[in-house]
C-alpha cells in the first residue's frame, strides 16, 4: 500500500467521516504534500480507489457551493488494512521512507506497548544490517570492485546508523510517556 493511501485511510479514520477536501487540507497542514509528495489529484484518486476496494465506504454527498461532495468511512477491512500497514512499517528495516514517515504520522493510532514491540522489531533488523554495511565498505578492494563504489556503502552505512539512532531514541520516548497514543 502506498503512503498516500495509508494516509488517506488514516485521516479518515481519525476524522469519523471525509471527503476529499477534508482529507486534503489535514495532509497539507502535516506538509504531506512535501514529505510523502501527497498531491490533491493522488488523494482524491486513493479515495475512490479505497471505496472500490471495500476500504472506505461513501456515506453520503454534500452540496453546497462548487461540487458536490462524497464523504467516506472506513470501513472494518480498512481498519484491518491501516492497522497492517502501520505495523509493517513500523517493524520493517526494509519499508520505504515515505511509508515508515506515514506510519509515524500515525503513530497515535497504536496502542503504545505495540508500538514500541513493532519499533524494537525495526531496531533489530536495521542493527542486523550495521555489521554487513561496514564489511562491503572494508571488502570492496578484494571484491576486485572500483575503490568509489565504496562509497555507496558508506552513504548507506550513515542512513542506516541514522536510522538505528532515530528508532533507539523513539522508543525511548515512548517508553517515557510521550506523546498520546491509541491507548
Amino acid at each position: 500500500m502506498s503512503a498516500t493511501r495509508m494516509l488517506v485511510l488514516g485521516i479518515v479514520k481519525l476524522v469519523g467521516e471525509a471527503h476529499g477536501y477534508v482529507v486534503r487540507r489535514e495532509l497539507k497542514s502535516w506538509s504531506a504534500d512535501t514529505w510523502a509528495n501527497v498531491q490533491p489529484g493522488s488523494i482524491y484518486h486513493a479515495l475512490k480507489s479505497l471505496a472500490k476496494d471495500g476500504l472506505l465506504e461513501p456515506v453520503g454527498v454534500e452540496s453546497g457551493e462548487g461540487p458536490a461532495r462524497t464523504t467516506y468511512k472506513i470501513t472494518a477491512a480498512g481498519e484491518r488494512e491501516l492497522d497492517d500497514r502501520i505495523g509493517h512499517a513500523l517493524a520493517n528495516p526494509t519499508a520505504g521512507n515515505d511509508e515508515v514517515s506515514a506510519a509515524v504520522a500515525m503513530l497515535n493510532l497504536v496502542p503504545r506497548k505495540q508500538a514500541v514491540v513493532l519499533l524494537k522489531n525495526r531496531l533489530a533488523g536495521l542493527e542486523g544490517q550495521l555489521t554487513p554495511t561496514r564489511h562491503g565498505i572494508d571488502s570492496m578492494p578484494e571484491m576486485g570492485k572500483p575503490a568509489h563504489v565504496s562509497e555507496l556503502f558508506r552513504l548507506w552505512l550513515v542512513h542506516l546508523e541514522g536510522q538505528v539512532r532515530w528508532t533507539r531514541e523513539l522508543i525511548e520516548r515512548l517508553e517515557a510517556g510521550e506523546y498520546e497514543l491509541k491507548d
